[in-house]
């Protein structure tokens, strides 16, 4: 260790180990290690001086949190703390292996890791496939049970709280799970049922463990040569009977007592007078009697049924809980002194009272007894009283005793309930043990307990160091022998002559023996010659003893009294003279209470390991009761070591991770203990001391293939390896090369894997440089490109910018010149007009002022004056004009307003009286309005006039002001009136500007009035935009409120529907699974009917009667075939030996199948309510295409009807006829018997039969009738021949009509038919000859190369639809040959028929009367598709055609579906012939033979998918033919007239629906059974894309290699194995529905067995685990395209395996990463994703682990989801299966049946 950086671990008292790293270079001699501690705290470790001893190295990364230990490179006790740490805290995995060890940490929190799903997942694996279980170590138990015909052993061992019993219970139900029971007797239940009762009597809450056992036992589980449970046996050891007494603080006694006392309220338990638990003695004084979580009154009713499940009566029950109960009442019997020497009980005390009641036994005996005692001498007996603290120790005692003989009995009748007849082949041990225990004070229990941990560990040391010493020798590599403890000296110090046991049961012989005596002999004997034996320094009564987990220091006191186990004999002698039969029972003689093995009862309570009844001697019985408690143990020891030495042992330490149950809190301290105590570290110093490390050399090639160099590499994998490990480590004894393993020491791993990280990490490096220079390098030439762009675009800008302001300026300075220019010009101009304006100005002033002066004092007063008078003349005129005007059209008004007023006042006066109130508001709102716009006049008029005036006196102003001015000369001569004029201008200008406020506020006002109605009309403008925009809301709204109401009704009718499908396939699952389960029961009902049959009678050859419950229909007939029975002949020939079964078990199981029927019948109701509901639900959308077909239907309808009238019309006209000719024969000369009434008869009866098979035949009758005519004129001419004339004319004459108007309506037919053909070929030639225009005008268009090129194609194109055309016609053609050779043949045997016929000619006939005198014309009939069969070989058919058929062979070669065909053409002949006997004798022996077929080869695929493809299509036959209309919607009329006409056969369509479902789940078990062993191989451990994941060290428990050998499985196997499945369903003609809910079934098995299998192994948690894996599902979608299945609904099966390997490729750093997982794995649970996260491990050293942080965060982030907790896919789910309805387009009458069949014996009809 001379590098620096090297991490290793340092001791620490807080975490026991603690890791450092090395800061500085070790040198040889250092006595000072600088290290720095992972919290950055610099650190000086000085090293031992003697032993100069280097710190422990830590492991790489990429080791640590292995599945087993002993795959770590460096072994050792901090490395295998630290490893179990992280698994346990990070990964929070409980199990983990140490070699053959698996060690076990109590989670105290319930995982979901024990369900049936997960059985399932271990069942069958090697034990090195999976993560470390609890399951895997039992199904190696059993694998090697079976395998090695060796029994086994599985041990269990820890401390109290480390979960010993739970992981022993864990363990038989795998046992019970996998292994079935061979009877019907449910013995799995009931050694499961053991547990609660031996949890109720013998566990109890101590400060360490709420349900800690405190007994020892070995259970054993019987297995018979199938390897099904038959039984089981239990040994007990040492129960802890002084906790019945006594219970220390926070501790209970055994659960029993408390579960009683929370029962008592029950009835039946009245009679016991028990309390609470607080009442009594022994069950109060731990102070704490309820246990948190825990009900003890559930558990009591668990108890209760668990005794019923394994016999115990309710009497019996009753009895026990009557004992229990008295030892309850005993301990609170009060002892009292009566001196010093002498105790008494005083008289009439309750509880013992009760306890003598309830024991049976005599009050004064009792009560003497426990305050006295017999003492005898070899004269006299004496009684002697004894003082209070002995009687109380004597009750307590007796007590003890009590239950310990009711522990034993107990025992005793569990192992009598588990107990088997049948011979027991190999059995299974359980051994759930006590583990090393020490306490601040140890006693007996204690010394006892570690003494069998000795010799358990000596046994487990002897095991691992056989295994080591096998495998070497195994690998031929040199074996040094290792030096490992051994504890034979403990042992001996125990166990030896003159130990400790030893001395001790020589104390207890002596009559004044002590616990100080028995000190002394110790020290005397041990204290000097043994060095394992010390004393205490300040103690004289104990000693301490070095176990090989610690040293323990044991107090003497009680030792003695413990061994010898003493009690009162007389109060034994009481409670023998009980009259309580239960209690009499429990103290009976040893040699009658021997269990069912022969093993004798030990007193004391203590079951011993049962011993050979041979040899029980005589006496033994009396020597057995002075056996001691240390001889009893070290004897039932020795017996149990015998027993595991003789099985193959596995081993579970069970670890506590702290002592206060805190889930998933890890405490070093308490860790290390136990793993030194438990034998853990000595497997790992064993391991360490050897060659721990060990690879096959595919997997070191595969591993360490980086540090060869090519020419390294050999064709010999074994031979490379040999030279690489020569080059890489130079020291040869730090490995060996064995067979087909390489050996290293401990470190070598650690070594090679430092090789290959620098290695990688040296590529890695290289990588990098040269990706970093190829990137700075193109960055470098992308920069100085864009810095040349840069500055070639910033040049140009630059030279643009300077010529643009060059330009810029020389326009300025032009634009300057010109504009300066303008400005002058522009300034002379305006000065110049200005001088002219003003010029003019003066001048034009001073003209006017000349004119107005002359104007105004000479013509204007003067015109003024004139003016204004003849204005108000004209003004006074004008008004009194206007005045009298309007009076008198006011006056004419008013008159007509008063006419219409009156004439009104009549009509309305009624109506006024009414609306008299309204009417005088519409007259004051009219007189409101009138005097507004009155006054509004008035205002106008006021306005008016003010303007007038303010004109007037405007223009007068103006007036005045030019008079003024005019005068202005005048002033400046009159100087003396300026001061007058002054004051008559200021008046003027105050009367102006009064005027003007005046004027302003009228103004004002009219503006203000102005505003007002404006804003009104605003106001009301804005009311009526706030109305529409109110209805246009209001509009929206509910228009929006329409939208969703359709939404939601569309969304909820989405819903329900969606609802009510999954109803339907919940129901439908449910349904198929009773079918299955009823299905189970039926076979097993006709199994113990064989073998009850073939118990009682010899089987005779005959009929035999076997019962359907599949209908009503198939129960009447039986089914009866000699191969049959010759086959259960010879079966039953084998077994006739075996036993009668129970006939109660036989009643019970036909009463369930009678309630499985029933249920059956329910479930089959529901699911039709359900298809109903849906039916009407979908009915809905199909009413308007029905609506739409109606006149269509009824047009057929009437039609129908018509031609049902003509021929019931017919019918009838022939009996009448029939009897007519009857009766005219009767009365004739013609005899009845004569040739032409013979003939006659013949013919009408042929014409008859005609006439009911088709209507169209009435030509035939035509031609028989007038053949028949002429033969009657030639025979005779009798009156009944002319009677039969009269009535064959008049029939003539009908068929005639009709049959002139049928031609006639059939030529009219076929001549507006070769019209439309006509108009047709006519159109087509015209569209023909357009296209030829259209393409020659193209081509001419063209040039000549392409010309003629396009008439080329334009020739091809033609020749090719015309050769089209020709195959058509020819394949017409080729049809019209065969059928005609078909009929061909037909006629052909119907001529030989007939001329077989003639030629049996009576010798009583001549040449002139034939047998057929008349010669009958008759059309040949076609075949009408049905085949007849005689009633006796009916047998003969089934046997052929379902029993003897083989898929492969002669099936290969027929039509799909042959078989159901020809059933259904024979079904078709008897309903043809109304034989409904015959129907259900053919359909019940068909559905029995194909269950028979499928019982006999259901392991057969092939079998199975020919039979499902059959029956299917007999099916859909059935449906195809029956005369539903829902049915026939596909059929040819050919195929509607083959219908079913005189039965229903529905009943029968479900029992065929049935079946179907019954062959489709054996198909999916058969496909299941194959692809099984193919799934975890060719899915996750076949490397498909080479070298992407490294192999691992992976410990002792090597796993399957992923390396594809001969015998492995790649994923081309599972592919190869998919497309036989697809080939052979297509082959036999399957359904293509159904093929693709097979294979969609197929892909949910690929998919759950593959992620099942990920979430349970940790080496397949991996990045580049997860690229195989989406590869391999990549290649099975692939598949599923090539075999157009991608919408069948598989590759949505295979989701949660996809979105498991995403998430091992994702980033799992940041929140953004777990939020994107989150959204990711939407199939995934909650629990699938946690289980993944914590199994991701890193390959190589370049990965990271998923830190704790992050796992949390997903947790959070995923806690709303509603999901199921299951961890496991379940794997035997199958789909609900439907069979759509798929009609054959095939026609009955064209099939043809081979000859290989062996069915000649049908006739075609």
């Amino acid at each position: 260790m001379s590098a620096s950086y090297a991490r290793v671990w340092i001791p620490d008292v807080e975490e026991v180990w603690k890791s450092a790293e090395l800061t500085k270079d070790y040198r040889q001699g250092d006595g000072v290690l600088q290290l720095q501690l992972e919290d950055g705290k610099e650190l000086e470790y000085k090293l031992d001086p003697k032993t100069n001893n280097l710190p422990h190295l830590r492991n790489p990364d990429i080791l640590v949190g292995e599945n087993d230990l002993t795959a770590l490179s460096y072994l050792h006790e901090p490395a295998v703390l630290h490893n179990l740490k992280v698994r346990f805290i990070d990964s929070k995995l409980i199990y983990t292996y140490c070699g053959i060890v698996l060690v076990a940490i109590n989670p105290y929190e319930t995982l979901p890791i024990y369900g049936t799903d997960i059985i399932n997942a271990y069942s069958g694996q090697n034990m090195g496939d999976m993560d470390p279980h609890i399951f895997a170590v039992a199904e190696e138990a059993y694998k090697q049970m079976a395998r090695d015909e060796r029994n086994q052993s599985i041990i269990v061992s820890g401390e109290s709280g480390a979960g010993k019993t739970v992981s022993a219970k864990y363990a038989m139900r795998y046992f019970a799970t996998v292994s079935g029971s061979a009877s019907e007797a449910n013995v799995e239940e009931k050694v499961l049922a053991s547990n609660p009762i031996m949890e109720s009597i013998g566990n109890a809450k101590t400060t360490r463990n709420d349900n800690s056992s405190r007994f020892g036992k070995y259970i054993e589980i019987g297995f018979d040569k199938k390897y099904r449970i038959i039984g089981a046996n239990m040994r007990t050891y040492l129960l802890e009977k002084s906790r019945v007494v006594f219970q220390a603080d926070e501790e209970r006694n055994y659960h029993i007592f408390y579960q009683l006392c929370a029962s008592a309220h029950l009835p039946e338990f009245k009679a016991l007078k028990l309390g609470k638990a607080d009442d009594f003695h022994y069950t109060k004084q731990g102070r704490n009697p309820v246990i948190d979580g825990v009900d003890d009154a559930k558990e009591m009713s668990t108890t209760r049924n668990a005794f019923t499940l394994l016999g115990v009566n309710e009497s019996y029950q009753l009895g026990l809980f009557q004992i229990l109960a008295s030892i309850l009442h005993l301990g609170n019997v009060e002892v009292k002194d009566r001196d010093s020497d002498s105790s008494i009980i005083p008289p009439n005390n309750g509880h013992l009272s009760v306890f003598c009641e309830l024991m049976g036994v005599t009050y004064q005996d009792m009560s003497h007894w426990l305050c006295h005692k017999k003492l005898k001498t070899a004269t006299e007996t004496y009684i002697k009283p004894i003082p209070k603290l002995q009687a109380i120790n004597a009750r307590d005692a007796l007590a003890k005793h009590i239950y310990a003989k009711l522990f034993n009995w107990i025992v005793d009748h569990v192992n009598k309930a588990l107990h088997s007849t049948v011979k027991q082949h190999s059995f299974i041990g359980v051994l759930d043990i006590y583990g090393f225990e020490t306490f601040e004070i140890n006693s007996f229990e204690q010394f006892c307990i570690n003494y069998a941990n000795e010799k358990l560990q000596q046994q487990f040391n002897m095991h691992v160091f056989k295994l080591e010493q096998e495998e070497y020798m195994k690998e031929q590599i040199p074996w040094t022998l290792i030096d490992f403890y051994d504890n034979q000296p403990c042992i001996n110090l125990i166990e030896a002559k003159m130990g400790i046991l030893d001395l001790l049961d020589e104390e207890c012989k002596m009559p004044k023996g002590s616990d100080d005596s028995w000190a002394q002999k110790l020290y005397n004997t041990h204290l000097k010659t043994c060095a394992l034996f010390e004393k205490p320094r300040m103690s004289n009564k104990a000693f301490i003893i070095q176990h090989f987990a610690d040293k323990v220091e044991y107090q003497c006191d009680g030792f003695l009294e413990k061994n010898k186990d003493t009690v009162n004999e007389e109060q034994i002698h009481v409670l023998k003279a009980s009259k309580f039969d239960l209690l009499v029972e429990l103290f009976q003689d040893e040699e009658k209470a021997t269990s069912p093995t022969g093993a004798a009862l030990a007193t004391g309570g203590r079951t011993r390991l049962s011993v050979k009844p041979g040899k029980n001697k005589a006496g033994q019985a009396s020597k057995e009761h002075k056996k001691t408690v240390g001889l009893q143990f070290r004897n039932s020891l020795q017996l149990l070591m015998e027993t595991l030495n003789a099985t193959t042992p596995h081993y579970v330490r069970c670890i506590k991770p702290n002592d206060y149950k805190y889930a998933f809190t890890f405490d070093p301290k308490r860790a290390v203990q136990q793993l030194r105590a438990c034998g853990v570290l000595e497997t790992i110093r064993i391991s360490a001391a050897g060659f721990p490390s060990r690879w096959t050399y595919q997997e070191f090639f595969s591993r360490y293939r980086v540090l060869m160099k090519q020419k390294d590499v050999l064709t010999d994998k074994k031979m490379t390896c040999k030279n690489v490990l020569e080059k890489l480590v130079q020291d040869p004894d730090k490995y060996q090369f064995g067979k087909t393993k390489i050996f290293f020491r401990a470190g070598q791993v650690a070594y090679l894997e430092k090789l290959r990280a620098d290695k990688l990490r040296a590529a890695c490096i290289r990588i990098q440089k040269t990706i970093r220079c190829w990137l700075a390098r193109k960055k470098y030439l992308r920069m100085k490109h864009a810095a040349t762009t840069i500055q070639r675009y910033v040049r140009g800008y630059q030279a643009r910018c300077l010529a643009k302001f060059l330009r810029r300026t020389r326009a300025a300075i032009i634009i300057q010149k010109y504009q300066r220019m303008y400005v002058q010009r522009t300034c002379y101009k305006r000065k110049q007009a200005a001088a002219l304006v003003m010029q003019c100005i003066l001048r034009a002033y001073m003209a006017r002022q000349l004119y107005k002066l002359l104007r105004e004092h000479k013509a204007i007063i003067i015109q003024k004056m004139v003016r204004g008078w003849l204005a108000r003349q004209w003004y006074k005129r004008t008004l009194e004009a206007i005045v009298y005007l309007q009076c008198c059209i006011r006056r004419m008004r008013a008159k007509r307003e008063l006419k219409k007023l009156k004439i009104e006042a009549r009509s309305v006066e009624h109506f006024k009286k009414l609306n008299i109130g309204m009417e005088n508001k519409i007259m004051q709102l009219q007189r409101r309005i009138d005097d507004q716009n009155k006054e509004n006049r008035v205002i106008s008029e006021r306005l008016n006039s003010l303007e007038v005036s303010h004109a007037a006196e405007s223009e007068r102003l103006r007036v005045e002001l030019t008079r003024l001015r005019g005068a202005e000369e005048d002033a400046k001569n009159n100087a003396n009136k300026v001061t007058s004029l002054l004051e008559e201008l200021e008046r003027l200008r105050k009367d102006l500007q009064n005027t003007r406020k005046e004027k302003k506020a009228i103004e004002d006002w009219a503006q203000t009035y102005q505003d007002e109605m404006e804003k009104m009309i605003s106001e009301l403008k804005e009311q009526n935009h706030l109305l529409k925009n109110e209805k246009n809301d209001l509009n929206r709204l509910i228009k929006e409120q329409s939208q969703q109401w359709t939404e939601k009704m569309q969304r909820a009718l989405k819903e329900e529907t969606q609802q009510l499908e999954n109803d339907l396939n919940e129901e439908r699952s449910r349904y198929q699974n009773l079918l299955t389960e009823h299905l189970r029961l039926e076979e097993k009902y006709d199994d113990l009917k064989e073998e009850i049959t073939l118990a009682v009678n010899v089987p005779k050859p005959g009929h035999r009667r076997k019962d359907s419950t599949h209908s009503s229909n198939e129960s009447e007939y039986t089914y009866n075939s000699e191969f049959a029975e010759s086959e259960e002949g010879t079966r039953g020939g084998e077994d006739v030996s075996k036993a009668i079964l129970d006939m109660s078990l036989f009643l019970k199981l036909q009463k369930r199948v009678s309630e499985l029927e029933q249920e059956k019948q329910s479930l089959q109701n529901e699911l039709d309510r359900r298809e109903e509901q849906f039916q009407r639900a979908r009915a809905r959308d199909d009413e308007e295409h029905k609506k739409a077909r109606s006149a269509e239907l009824e047009y057929e309808s009437l039609k129908r009807q018509e031609l049902e009238s003509e021929n019931k019309k017919l019918k009838h006209d022939l009996n009448e006829m029939r009897q007519s000719l009857r009766g005219s024969a009767e009365a004739g000369s013609a005899a009845p018997g004569s040739p032409a009434y013979t003939v006659l008869l013949d013919q009408l009866n042929a014409s008859n039969e005609e006439l009911e098979v088709r209507k169209e035949e009435v030509l035939i009758l035509r031609s028989q009738l007038v053949s028949q005519k002429e033969a009657i004129k030639l025979k005779t001419e009798s009156k009944a021949l002319l009677m039969k004339n009269c009535v064959s004319g008049y029939l003539l004459s009908l068929c005639l009509c009709r049959l002139l108007e049928s031609q006639l309506q059939a030529q009219r037919r076929s001549h507006e038919n070769e019209v439309e053909v006509l108009r047709g070929e006519l159109q087509s030639v015209k569209e023909e000859n357009n296209r030829q225009q259209q393409l020659l005008a193209q081509n001419l268009q063209l040039p000549p190369e392409a010309r003629i090129e396009a008439s080329l194609q334009h020739e091809i194109t033609r020749l090719t639809n015309e050769n089209l055309d020709l195959m058509e016609q020819l394949e017409k053609q080729d049809k019209t040959v065969r059928k005609l050779k078909k009929q061909l043949k037909v006629f052909a045997k119907k001529i030989n028929d007939l001329e077989g016929g003639q030629m049996d000619v009576s010798p009583g006939q001549t040449a002139d009367e034939p047998v057929h005198p008349v010669n009958i014309p008759r059309r040949e009939k076609d075949f009408q598709g049905m085949l007849e069969y005689k009633k006796e070989d009916e047998l003969k058919l089934v046997k052929n055609l379902i029993l003897e058929l083989k898929p492969r062979g002669v099936a290969v070669n027929l039509i799909p579906g042959l078989p159901a065909y020809i059933l259904f053409m024979c079904l078709r002949h008897a309903d043809y012939i109304n034989d409904d006997q015959k129907v259900r004798s053919l359909l019940t022996s068909a559905i029995n033979s194909i269950k028979k077929i499928l019982k006999k080869r259901g392991d057969d695929f092939e079998t199975v998918s020919f039979w499902l493809s059959n029956t299917c299509r007999f099916l859909h036959c059935l449906k195809q033919y029956s005369g539903d209309e829902q049915f026939m919607k596909h059929n040819t009329p050919k195929q509607n007239d083959h219908c079913l006409s005189n039965f229903d056969l529905a009943e029968y369509r479900q029992v065929l629906s049935d079946l179907a479902i019954q062959i489709y789940q054996q198909l999916i078990k058969c496909m299941e059974n194959i692809l099984q062993p193919m799934i975890v191989s060719g899915m996750l451990e076949h490397e498909t894309i080479q070298g992407v994941s490294g192999v691992k060290p992976t410990g002792l428990r090597k796993r399957t290699s992923s390396i594809a050998d001969e015998g492995t499985y790649t994923l081309d196997s599972i592919i190869r194995q998919l497309n036989s499945f697809h080939s052979i369903m297509c082959q036999h003609g399957t359904d293509p529905e159904l093929i693709k809910q097979v294979v969609k079934q197929q892909f949910y098995v690929i998919g759950a067995v593959t992620l099942n299998n990920l979430l349970l192994r940790k080496d397949m948690c991996s990045w580049s685990k997860g690229m195989q894996i989406r590869y391999n599902v990549s290649q099975l979608e692939e598949w599923l395209r090539d075999k157009n299945l991608m919408t069948c609904g598989a590759k949505e099966t295979l989701e949660p395996l996809i979105q498991a390997a995403q998430l091992l490729q994702v980033k799992k750093k940041t929140d953004e990463d777990a939020e994107a997982i989150c959204s990711m794995c939407n199939s995934l649970s909650t629990a699938q994703i946690v289980k993944v996260l914590n199994l991701y491990t890193p390959v190589n050293a370049f990965e990271e682990r998923v830190s704790v942080l992050f796992i949390r965060t997903i947790q959070t982030r995923l806690r709303d989801r509603k999901e199921s907790p299951q961890l496991l896919m379940d794997t035997k789910l199958i789909y609900p299966v439907t069979f759509p309805f798929n009609p054959s387009s095939l026609a009955l009458e064209t099939i043809q049946i081979p000859g290989s069949l062996n069915v000649g014996f049908l006739t075609r009809v």
